[in-house]
């Protein structure tokens, strides 16, 4: 890895590609700290931890919603846009035409509509967010906004709505002027810019301590369990199932062509982040709707709030469990979605491919099905496991104050993995262009 930096810095070309990067990621932490005028900002810390759900989106902002900054919605909007159209590129027919038989034209035209439902999902999403926080009153008669007018709420649901859209405008130039995914690099700078607070928060916990020895027991064990849990993201991510392909030989005038044997890599893990975060959302919602109704306890639906929070809490087994399921069913459905098997089968048997002893059309779907269910059994039970690892570490180890995200983590390896490749990948393209010169 290191050595794969290092070349990359010494050429020129590259390391203004590095900088580039870096550049868009110093530009985000800067709006990180452009802070919207006129909010109660203790008021609105104190709501921020008590809501999970809150937790869960700022771990993607760079602490730009705990500070309620411009970006406070950070690129969510963009990434619900891109989940949305691959769902309607599958239901609708010329979405699906575009994007299979478009070309470069028509994966330009789909992301401009991304960008589309960007705005509007942005636009949405701030506006239920300020006004619902302008409705919102303290126990002690304290309001998150300091202005209560209908042109004020206006002026922040376009200023957080800019915010995104300025955000999206700038993962696209770190995408072409950059290495990698400039929208990933923007989550990957998000989420490891909380973690020296973390870090912090943790070892100021282990220094109170008045049993040393413990302590140290408990911080190492932590530290194991954390690295083999980053092998085992490592491991998922790369992992790739082979199925050999044979295509058949062509005679073309006197030159026979074809005849190659090649591989359809299937990705182990198709469904990525996707199925965890979905996961986390349906599980934080109730929650954050029961805090925001502010029901009385004594009341039965007040009564059922309480012990739906004692069931559902992070240590509890119903969580866990319900987590588990969660994340498998998502694991499922994103990987049925996302892979195509039968435009696979088509393509392979419009060029004469077939998988050795399996006859093309029909044979071949259901002989592609039976491996993509086998190895979506895998992920999906390798997710949830790693989705719940982190609760169970901390229940093991007794450390509360570090949020070890299973998220974050599958992010984090992901990014910095791609990365690397791009890295590598452009290396072999200039060494062959070198030798190209000679």
């Amino acid at each position: 890895m290191f050595d794969a930096f290092i070349s990359a810095w010494n050429d020129r070309l590259m390391r203004n590609r590095l900088l580039a990067v870096a550049a868009g990621c110093a530009a985000f932490v800067m709006m990180v700290y452009i802070t919207v005028p006129g909010v109660n900002r203790q008021l609105w810390q104190t709501m921020l931890a008590s809501g999970e759900l809150f937790e869960f989106l700022g771990m993607f902002t760079g602490g730009a919603l705990n500070n309620f900054s411009i970006i406070a919605m950070g690129i969510t909007p963009y990434i619900n846009a891109s989940i949305i159209m691959q769902l309607l590129t599958v239901v609708i027919p010329k979405l699906h035409e575009l994007q299979k038989e478009g070309g470069e034209q028509g994966r330009r035209q789909i992301n401009q509509y991304v960008r589309y439902g960007t705005v509007g999902l942005a636009f949405l999403q701030a506006v239920v967010l300020v006004f619902s926080l302008m409705r919102y009153t303290a126990s002690n008669g304290a309001k998150v906004f300091y202005y209560s007018s209908f042109f004020y709420g206006f002026v922040v649901v376009l200023a957080l709505t800019a915010g995104t859209v300025c955000l999206v405008w700038l993962g696209e130039r770190m995408t072409e002027y950059g290495v990698g995914n400039g929208t990933s690099m923007i989550i990957f700078a998000g989420i490891v810019l909380r973690y020296p607070d973390y870090i912090m928060n943790t070892f100021k916990i282990a220094k109170a301590s008045s049993n040393k020895f413990q302590i140290s027991i408990q911080l190492t064990l932590f530290v194991l369990i954390t690295i083999a849990l980053i092998v085992a993201i490592i491991m998922l991510t790369q992992a790739i199932r082979k199925v050999p392909v044979q295509y058949a030989k062509k005679v073309v005038g006197r030159r026979v062509t074809g005849g190659q044997s090649t591989y359809i890599p299937i990705k182990v893990n198709n469904a990525g982040v996707i199925s965890i975060i979905f996961a986390i959302s349906v599980l934080y919602l109730p929650a954050t709707i029961i805090q925001f109704l502010k029901l009385d306890p004594t009341s039965p639906l007040g009564g059922f709030a309480v012990e739906y929070s004692k069931l559902m809490s992070h240590s509890g087994f119903l969580y866990n469990f319900v987590y588990f399921l969660l994340v498998i069913f998502f694991t499922y459905f994103y990987s049925a979605i996302t892979f195509n098997i039968a435009d696979i089968a088509d393509n392979m048997k419009k060029f004469g491919g077939f998988i050795p002893g399996i006859r093309p059309g029909k044979n071949t779907v259901e002989f592609l099905n039976k491996i993509m269910n086998r190895i979506t059994f895998i992920s999906a039970i390798s997710l949830g496991l790693i989705a719940i690892a982190p609760n169970l570490i901390m229940l093991l180890t007794d450390i509360h104050s570090f949020y070890l995200g299973s998220t974050s983590l599958l992010i984090i390896v992901g990014v910095a993995l791609d990365t690397l490749q791009q890295l590598e990948a452009r290396s072999v393209m200039k060494h062959y262009q070198g030798i190209m010169k000679k």
